[in-house]
């Protein structure tokens, strides 16, 4: 189903588009950041501990779906990609309301500091948090230009967004992972 708006199909309505996503991805980055490293933990307890394995599983689902909408895309399959995308962007959307209600109530947690494979973690997790941050942008353009019948432009940016995505996707489920057998859990 292709969606073109007025304001949307001019350069300028495009250009603006983007700005919008550009600014709401600025938000929700500075939002997650004073979430995660200036906001006080709102529970102590261990009420919701289950929240960091539904994100692992979550950003495991979009890892998947992404696989298969890249799949579907190379067999020229663009119905059954469209909702593999979708599927992805849905999974990735449930695993953002997921952390942040986790970090809002149990605040961060960090890796111990003598735990083995502490330095193979931290770069891991850092290019994770760099790529989710220049992710979340890329995204929403992608869809945007999708949404919008701007297929050309969808292509070329979803060379990068696809590759970019899908690490997140898969360092998410990694360092929960990594996390979790360093915590001895």
């Amino acid at each position: 189903m292709t969606t073109l708006t007025p304001s949307s199909s001019s350069p300028a309505g495009t250009r603006g588009a983007i700005a919008a996503i550009l600014v709401i991805s600025a938000a929700a980055t500075l939002f997650l950041f004073w979430l995660i490293y200036i906001h006080p933990a709102a529970a102590t307890s261990s009420e919701y501990a289950f929240l960091p394995a539904l994100n692992a599983i979550l950003n495991g689902l979009a890892a998947v779906s992404l696989l298969i909408g890249f799949t579907f895309i190379r067999a020229h399959n663009i119905n059954a990609h469209r909702a593999a995308m979708i599927t992805a962007f849905a999974f990735s959307t449930l695993f953002l309301v997921s952390y942040i209600l986790h970090h809002a109530l149990h605040g961060d947690v960090r890796y111990p500091v003598h735990a083995a494979y502490r330095m193979v973690y931290l770069p891991l997790l850092a290019s994770h948090i760099i790529l989710a941050t220049v992710s979340l942008p890329l995204i929403l353009i992608t869809f945007f230009f999708s949404l919008t019948g701007r297929i050309p432009s969808h292509r070329k940016i979803a060379k990068w967004t696809f590759p970019l995505w899908l690490y997140v996707s898969v360092t998410g489920v990694i360092t929960y992972v990594m996390l979790r057998l360093a915590m001895g859990s």
